[in-house]
């Protein structure tokens, strides 16, 4: 693996949760990565338990929204770049939506998520 900076896109896989309310389902959204060693592994059962509960809650894809190949920046499993604890309450995320989360940073595509936050918080 290599140290990786760049924007990449994610697809929106669950929109039912704390973080991605304000999303819409498969909605495509740019968000940079800055990671070394990072990408999302996980053993057989796990993986599908995770798939099966709905609990993927981005996948890396294109521009259009196509998941898999170059899309993916890592090499993570089935294209996954965030997860949901099984009450949807807790986000593991490998991309940075706190970068593009104002005009002055290039972007606002991240801004849902800490709106989605306050929304269901307040």
């Amino acid at each position: 693996l290599t140290f990786v900076c760049r924007d990449v896109f994610l697809r929106v896989t669950q929109p039912d949760s704390l973080f991605t309310s304000r999303y819409a389902q498969d909605q495509v959204i740019r968000i940079p990565v800055a990671h070394h060693d990072g990408n999302y592994f996980a053993d057989p059962e796990t993986l599908a338990r995770l798939e099966g509960e709905g609990l993927v809650a981005f996948r890396y894809c294109d521009r259009t929204g196509v998941v898999g190949g170059s899309a993916n920046p890592n090499g993570s499993i089935n294209d996954i770049a965030g997860i949901f604890d099984p009450a949807r309450k807790v986000l593991g995320l490998m991309p940075h939506p706190e970068r593009l989360a104002d005009p002055a940073l290039g972007g606002t595509d991240g801004q849902a998520m800490f709106n989605s936050l306050v929304e269901c918080l307040s």
